[in-house]
């Protein structure tokens, strides 16, 4: 018989449960601290329509934690994240941990992220912007017994999250780890590009593209504001200690943009 490989964190049961080993400790010891890792993204791609769900967001964003974000080295082609890093930022059991990599990876390879070109005019009119599809990942390998996954990054994706200098948005992965709305997500991602400011302002049409509002919820503010910001708000006050305030911006009767003026603890 030859060695048992010490790769092997998780062994599924028969029952579906994901039995521990005793090669937990060695890969514990292997894992980074949470609180000293960041997520670092060009604007350009904080604004883009991601169209995640909060699992897929999860994984993505702890994949992205392990780049360089300012690095010159040539940027890794792959990252591995392991069912036991995936529960301990997210503070989820382990058996939630390898369903959700399991489901989020067999999805993943088919996310798409939506850039919009610059808007501008011709003959003094406005045009509308051209739309860029790019992918995640060219690759997702999710190794079952091992319970890993493997993101091979998409060529076209890394260049807004490696060797940034600027015009870049960064927070804490900490932050987000108690987050359970993907809604209250990307508002942080909305709100923290203008921090050294305090207050940041978005046309309802970019806001609701950003925040990925539904048909109905784009034809009603209300809903907009009922369904996407206020919970929102509520998560991010109470869950990462923010001071926010909110408000419409009118012209006429209708909202043309949404200001948030705020801070953080």
């Amino acid at each position: 018989m030859g060695k048992k490989s010490q790769e092997h964190p998780y062994i599924p049961a028969l029952n579906g449960e994901v039995l521990r080993t005793k090669h937990d400790k060695a890969l514990d010891e292997r894992q980074y601290i949470v609180s000293d890792h960041s997520i670092t993204m060009s604007n350009a791609l904080t604004r883009a329509v991601h169209r995640l769900t909060l699992s897929e967001k999860r994984l993505i964003m702890l994949a992205v934690s392990k780049l360089n974000p300012l690095g010159t080295s040539p940027a890794p082609a792959c990252t591995k994240i392991f069912a036991s890093e995936y529960a301990e930022t997210y503070d989820v059991s382990i058996n939630t941990a390898y369903e959700q990599l399991k489901s989020a990876g067999k999805v993943l390879y088919s996310r798409s992220i939506m850039f919009f070109d610059p808007a501008h005019k011709r003959d003094g009119k406005p045009i509308k912007p051209a739309g860029n599809l790019v992918r995640w990942v060219g690759r997702a390998t999710y190794h079952d017994s091992e319970a890993w996954i493997e993101l091979a990054w998409w060529s076209e994706i890394l260049p807004h999250l490696i060797g940034l200098k600027k015009n870049f948005t960064e927070y804490q992965l900490k932050q987000v780890t108690a987050i359970r709305s993907i809604h209250s997500w990307r508002l942080l991602e909305l709100l923290i590009r203008f921090k050294s400011s305090g207050w940041a302002e978005y046309t309802i049409e970019d806001f609701a593209e950003s925040m990925e509002a539904t048909t109905n919820q784009k034809a009603n503010f209300g809903k907009i504001r009922t369904q996407i910001i206020e919970p929102a708000l509520k998560e991010l006050i109470e869950k990462d200690g923010w001071t926010i305030k909110f408000t419409p911006i009118l012209a006429g009767r209708r909202v043309r943009s949404v200001r948030f003026d705020f801070n953080r603890k």
